[in-house]
């Protein structure tokens, strides 16, 4: 019987408790189909939740109910952001790690079928699944180099103009390299909301740079992450993924991305069109 470690880190903030309590439940259903498919898997969930209000935090048994007893809960309401609030929970014994946000469904297989695959290749440091918005569809979470105007196009533009340059952006999202069924090597970004990482891969980078508060720390770990170890786009795992639309959260969600954005172009060079 193969055995396996991994570690699982959730960050919050206000969390909607009927969604973090559907994630969770789909988690434990996904921990549990390995567990009947002659793997022993050891499991331990670090939920940070950074709301500010004590009526607005997560409760340990609500976490506890949903989860079970292998989870952690860090209430923080000073907040050092998404990537920082990640790092507190890196485990030195664990094989694996796995980012997930809290507005993500994970399918029945989808962890086996990330474990088989990282033990199957021992190259790849950091996985990536296949992902669908609540009505099916398709979700790009991996991408090219962005430029600034890629990102604001995607990001702000209206559907109209989107339209318009419907081809530079299918191109950003490299939705001619991807599909359902074959695994791609070495995308350049992948998305934060789902990252399956090796734990000594993880820790040589020392997790997300906390110059990010939120926004692009995903980007630019998975760049860090490239250079040491390789990325892996398994279209077997399949999730589904309810968050993103910065632009529609308010002018303060807007002003994080522009600013997450200038540091992230800072340390890895500007790219305008």
């Amino acid at each position: 019987m193969i055995k396996l470690d991994v570690s699982i880190s959730i960050v919050t903030y206000n969390a909607n408790m009927s969604m973090l309590s559907l994630t969770l439940n789909k988690l434990k259903g996904a921990v549990d189909f390995i567990s009947d498919n002659d793997v022993e898997i050891n499991t331990v969930l670090t939920l940070i939740d950074h709301s500010p209000f004590p009526d607005s935090m997560v409760q340990s048994d609500s976490v506890f109910q949903s989860f079970g007893c292998g989870s952690k809960l860090i209430n923080d309401p000073l907040n050092p952001g998404f990537g920082a609030g990640h790092n507190r929970a890196l485990l030195s014994d664990t094989k694996y790690h796995l980012i997930l946000n809290p507005d993500l469904e994970v399918a029945p297989d989808a962890l086996k079928n990330a474990l088989e695959f990282m033990e199957r290749h021992p190259e790849c440091g950091l996985l990536t699944p296949f992902a669908t918005w609540a009505d099916g569809e398709v979700q790009r979470l991996c991408k090219g180099y962005p430029t600034v105007f890629d990102l604001l196009l995607r990001g702000f533009a209206p559907a109209f103009v989107k339209r318009l340059f419907q081809t530079r952006l299918a191109k950003y999202e490299m939705a001619d390299q991807l599909n359902n069924h074959d695994v791609l090597w070495d995308p350049p970004i992948v998305s934060g909301c789902f990252m399956l990482f090796r734990t000594d891969v993880l820790q040589q980078l020392e997790g997300f740079d906390p110059r990010f508060f939120l926004y692009f720390e995903d980007f630019d770990i998975s760049l860090r992450a490239g250079r040491v170890s390789r990325i892996a786009y398994v279209p077997q795992v399949k999730v589904v993924h309810h968050g993103g639309h910065a632009s529609r959260k308010g002018w303060r969600h807007i002003w994080m991305f522009g600013r997450s954005m200038v540091t992230f172009f800072n340390i890895h060079g500007w790219r305008w069109w």
